[in-house]
């Protein structure tokens, strides 16, 4: 069944912002780690941000430090990914997911919940 449903990607110009939301209709949101990775053309999956069970702690790839910040609204069993300063290379499909480590993580093997993804297109 579908657990983990991503919503806000969109057309956006270089320099503009975006909001991705990520809705868990599971039980487990509040209890693990939770991650947002991309895939851009011709390109494998890559990690973008992850957020402790707790929201306290968070770790973000280079590409997006500074730019990129992750959240997450536990009663509302809800992440969030607010995304400024686009670029034409953050163009990709934006995929949350879901862990049961409570730490962070960067690794694709750590998460065993995905939604289906957000297409986000950054135009020059």
């Amino acid at each position: 069944q579908v657990q983990l449903v991503e919503s806000g990607g969109g057309l956006v110009r270089a320099g503009g912002s975006l909001r991705l939301s990520c809705v868990d209709s599971g039980r487990t949101f509040s209890s693990g780690v939770m991650g947002w990775f991309r895939q851009g053309p011709g390109r494998g999956r890559e990690f973008v941000a992850s957020i402790s069970w707790n929201g306290y702690s968070s770790t973000y790839a280079d590409s997006v430090k500074g730019r990129f910040t992750i959240s997450r609204d536990n009663p509302k069993n809800t992440l969030y990914l607010q995304m400024n300063g686009l670029k034409p290379e953050d163009t990709a499909l934006y995929y949350c997911a879901g862990s049961s480590r409570l730490l962070p993580s960067p690794h694709v093997t750590d998460y065993t919940r995905w939604g289906q993804g957000t297409q986000v297109t950054v135009s020059s």
